[in-house]
């Protein structure tokens, strides 16, 4: 249930619920994105930006200090050490090369914390590209430095001033401006969320993390596997990056840890428990997935701590909830009470949004 299907659901979660507008721009995308992705001069050119632009492989660092005191090896996943500081740009690489075959010459991104945002005006000024970010104004206020990164590299940043004027409501608005300009205008989503086939791509892209845990962890412990992965989730795409090619591995175990905002914000994941979902609606950012407490056909807004809600809006994410994986709203503090154990374990060190 963790691989996508042909009509791009994860179990009963995904799909694609667009306006009509916007119908044939996801319809190509859906029909060409795997054959363009799979083309080997496609494939060469992305390799060759994440070695010599992006700086992979990135480094898989045994944190000694942190062994020691929990009585296992502990290796951090270095991602913060890409060019802009994030996984992000794993992803942007990816879609903007993918954008320029699909002939469009406009692109639009939203952003949270600005590292997405950062990501792709990155490289939208590498590709000589117009560039538009929309972003919550509570983030733009708070993450101000990332702001001027953005506009520094040519990219326009809109303020968004709906909802509760973060990630969810940028989103939106990113929607709406590609609705009003899909002709030439492409959308580089960032997180493992939207209509199909945007969580599989971007998914596809972020694999590489885990792609390169395997080759490191088979020269560093002599197996290709750990007992667990543990990944920060908030839009999606950092844990999608590390745990894609150990999903079907029955040997690790894969943990997801989310900051913890107001009480019962999204869900609440207590130790030894599965999660509750009180309920499902469709047609969230573009695909069907969990929400908070639909019983009146609102969604309710979320108060995360930091930028990033836990994103059932994402269907990956959603179904290995519904599965009872362990994934769910934790507090920052509750990732150092974990109980480990004697045996390596893998961590997908993600820089604070």
């Amino acid at each position: 249930m963790y691989q996508v299907n042909e009509n791009g659901f994860y179990g009963e979660f995904g799909g694609a619920y667009i306006p009509e507008i916007l119908y044939n721009n996801v319809k190509n995308l859906k029909e060409q994105y795997l054959e363009i992705m799979s083309d080997p001069t496609f494939q060469a050119e992305v390799d060759a930006l994440l070695k010599d632009y992006v700086g992979r492989p990135t480094p898989l660092y045994l944190a000694k200090r942190l062994s020691e005191k929990y009585g296992c090896k502990v290796y951090l996943k270095r991602e913060d050490l890409n060019h802009t500081g994030a996984h992000k740009i794993n992803n942007t690489v990816g879609q903007i090369l993918l954008a320029r075959r699909l002939g469009k010459t406009r692109i639009i991104a939203e952003t949270g914390a600005g590292q997405h945002g950062v990501a792709t005006a990155t490289v939208c000024a590498l590709m000589n590209m117009e560039c538009v970010v929309y972003m919550g104004k509570t983030d733009v206020e708070r993450q101000h430095l990332n702001v001027q990164k953005m506009e520094m590299l040519g990219a326009k940043v809109v303020p968004v001033t709906s909802g509760n004027m973060t990630l969810k409501d940028a989103t939106n608005e990113a929607i709406r401006d590609w609705c009003c300009n899909p002709e030439d205008t492409y959308y580089i989503i960032g997180s493992t969320v939207g209509p199909h086939p945007y969580p599989d791509m971007v998914a596809r892209f972020q694999s590489v993390i885990s792609k390169e845990m395997k080759a490191q962890l088979q020269e560093h412990e002599g197996r290709d596997y750990p007992d667990y992965v543990i990944a920060c989730i908030g839009g999606g795409s950092n844990a999608a990056g590390a745990y894609y090619h150990f999903l079907d591995e029955e040997r690790t175990k894969l943990v997801a840890v989310e900051a913890g905002g107001r009480p019962f914000a999204w869900l609440r994941l207590d130790p030894g428990t599965k999660a509750v979902v009180e309920g499902i609606a469709p047609s969230t950012a573009g695909a069907y997935v969990l929400v908070i407490d639909p019983k009146d056909c609102r969604v309710v807004t979320p108060y995360p701590f930091g930028s990033l809600p836990m994103n059932t809006g994402a269907p990956m994410t959603a179904a290995v909830v519904e599965d009872g994986g362990d994934v769910g709203s934790t507090d920052v503090s509750a990732l150092a009470d974990l109980q480990l154990v004697d045996a390596p374990i893998l961590a997908a060190a993600c820089p604070l949004h």
